[in-house]
């Protein structure tokens, strides 16, 4: 009986608490946000103590984050979402996140509402995302990460005939990996130099610059051709590429201090890997967009967005905290204190000069290049393991053994298709 007691009390506690905090008990409204991102303890202290306390001020509206797991977030939404009971007002999570739940019907459109965002213009293939393919606007991009390359501006006394740096800088038409081989093979000839670098080394991320961005910009897929004439034409042309790079990147898991040791001159890695040479030396480098191939400029992106579940509680309430933390000030904060990058142009002005700024004007001359083909790292869950493992193994007996593409991309093709069979997701 006393258990029950005490069970209907903390009931009872609960009832009085949500009702003082979100039914206007004499309080500031109070919203939900669940987030899959910015879990971590340095990241989440970030959010509570600096990125919600001034919109609460600014908003009279309280916030309660929520970090979560997206299987645990998925769950929770569905729950609500077929209930009737929904308690969470914004959502944060990964793009494949959000597809996944408004494929399932439990977002809202914010088609007219993004329309309203003022001082700010959203980078076209982000928003392309973020709007189905029935035209509705169903998440709000909030935060990327990708893969660029770092050019050594001393680099640029040896380009090749027909490129310019601000061919390279911009993202040109004729910024190619044809122009990139040229380059390089450029630098040996004239001081016999092998000067491009990749983090080719056990706990590099070589599988992503070969999935995310050779193969889409030769094949016009991560996954779909790993075996068809396009991909060998690629591998190819890898051989090529890999006379002119530095041997020693099957040592390199990181670009930062190689680049920085003058041992490459041209580099590509992921934004946090390369961003010590930034900071480091920030006359001596440039970051630029990634080369384009036959079927386009591929590259990855890591894109965060913010929507709004259906029968949200709070939903204008909910908008305006989406109104924040997209604006170019904001989004320079979370540049700053925790590394991702922006998704609307403006915040690259609103970056004090210094690394920063080279990091984001680099990441968003990649990012709005007419010809982007943005690529997602696929969700396998457990098997993404084995899924890079195929990729380094082609690597290694293509590009390292010598082995014949067409002979190792046979036998390893059916076991990448297989990978997918088996979650049941169509082959990126």
């Amino acid at each position: 009986m006393r258990k029950a007691v005490g069970i209907l009390a903390a009931l009872l506690l609960a009832v009085a608490v949500f009702a003082s905090g979100c039914i206007g008990g004499g309080g500031p409204t109070k919203i939900v946000w669940a987030s899959t991102q910015l879990n971590p303890p340095e990241e989440r202290a970030f959010v509570l103590n600096e990125l919600i306390p001034p919109f609460k001020d600014e908003a009279g509206i309280d916030v309660e984050f929520v970090p979560i797991s997206y299987s645990d977030l998925a769950t929770r939404l569905e729950g609500e979402e077929q209930s009737g009971k929904v308690t969470i007002d914004v959502v944060a999570d990964l793009h494949g996140g959000l597809d996944y739940f408004n494929a399932k019907g439990w977002l809202t459109d914010l088609s007219d509402k993004v329309k309203t965002l003022q001082g700010r213009t959203f980078i076209e293939s982000y928003m392309n995302y973020a709007t189905d393919k029935n035209g509705k606007v169903f998440y709000v991009p909030w935060m990327s990460a990708t893969y660029v390359m770092v050019v050594n501006k001393e680099a640029f006394k040896y380009l090749p005939s027909g490129l310019t740096e601000q061919d390279v800088i911009q993202g040109t038409e004729k910024w190619t990996y044809d122009a990139l081989l040229a380059w390089v093979k450029n630098i040996y000839e004239k001081t016999g130099k092998k000067a491009f670098g990749l983090p080719a080394g056990p706990k590099g991320l070589l599988h992503r610059f070969i999935h995310g961005y050779l193969y889409p910009s030769f094949t016009g897929y991560e996954a779909k051709k790993f075996d068809s004439s396009e991909a060998i034409d690629m591998w190819n042309y890898f051989k090529e590429l890999w006379k002119y790079t530095n041997p020693a990147s099957t040592t390199w898991d990181a670009m930062a201090d190689p680049l920085l040791q003058g041992e490459v001159l041209i580099a590509w890695d992921h934004t946090a890997r390369i961003k010590n040479a930034i900071v480091t030396k920030p006359d001596q480098f440039v970051v630029v967009p990634v080369p384009r191939g036959p079927e386009g400029r591929g590259f990855i992106v890591v894109l965060a967005g913010l929507a709004i579940p259906k029968n949200a509680p709070h939903p204008d309430e909910a908008w305006k905290l989406i109104d924040y933390l997209t604006k170019p000030e904001t989004q320079v904060k979370v540049l700053e204190k925790v590394g991702f990058f922006p998704t609307v142009k403006e915040a690259a002005n609103a970056v004090p000069e210094g690394p920063l700024k080279i990091l984001v004007e680099g990441v968003t001359a990649q990012s709005s290049t007419k010809d982007a083909l943005i690529v997602m790292i696929p969700n396998l869950g457990e098997k993404g393991g084995e899924f890079s493992g195929l990729y380094r193994e082609a690597f290694k007996r293509i590009v390292l053994q010598g082995e014949d593409p067409q002979k190792v991309l046979g036998e390893l093709g059916p076991k990448l298709h297989n990978l997918f069979k088996e979650k049941g997701i169509p082959e990126p």
